[in-house]
């Protein structure tokens, strides 16, 4: 995706391009969120889109695919696991295993899972699955999607001003983003085999 392939589609169908990129890409069809929130604040610099709209349709693509991922998981998501979860090993006891080590980081995990790749997407199915109350669901979705959206388009808007930065190269940001996350995640994991070592020696 460039930023040509987004202004053609944003001149066919309006901001709502905008609004289902990042749908999607919260329901769990892959999209590079990121360099799009980036990409957006770079064409507001160049006057290309308008700053309220597209930060509106932003927020909104990505809080109503969160309720909507939610909701599946609250109502498609546990009957599906209870009736089949016994053919892929997923037992009962596994699953309130499973069920309560995700229970007791949930808030955290929906608030700043946004900044983790698959995390954002598996998270709102989880905590449907997992009966979150949906008040307290919705409270810290909102807050993460406003935390997660606002930043990475204003870091957009801010260094394209400053460096001029030609929207052609913003896409390969989400390349760079999920070498980040993935260097992260077996920095972490190396970390935690070194101790579950030491604590057996």
């Amino acid at each position: 995706m460039n930023s040509e392939t987004i202004l053609q589609y944003i001149d066919l169908y309006g901001y709502l391009i905008i609004f289902l990129f990042l749908f999607f890409g919260i329901v769990g069809i892959p999209a590079p969120e990121e360099s799009l929130l980036f990409l957006i604040g770079v064409l507001i610099v160049h006057h290309q889109l308008s700053f309220g709209w597209a930060v509106l349709c932003a927020l909104l693509g990505t809080f109503i695919g969160m309720l909507t991922a939610f909701l599946c998981g609250k109502y498609i998501g546990y009957p599906f696991i209870h009736k089949y979860g016994k053919y892929v090993g997923i037992t009962s006891e596994r699953w309130e295993k499973v069920q309560h080590n995700y229970t007791k980081n949930a808030y955290k995990t929906i608030l700043f899972g946004f900044y983790m790749p698959g995390i954002r997407q598996m998270s709102p199915y989880f905590a449907g699955i997992a009966k979150i109350p949906f008040g307290a669901f919705f409270l810290f979705s909102l807050l993460g999607t406003l935390l997660w959206v606002i930043p990475f388009i204003l870091a957009g808007y801010y260094i394209g001003q400053t460096f001029n930065v030609n929207p052609v190269y913003v896409p390969y940001l989400g390349v760079l983003f999920l070498a980040i996350f993935v260097i992260y995640m077996l920095v972490k994991y190396i970390r935690k085999k070194r101790l579950q070592h030491r604590d057996r020696m």
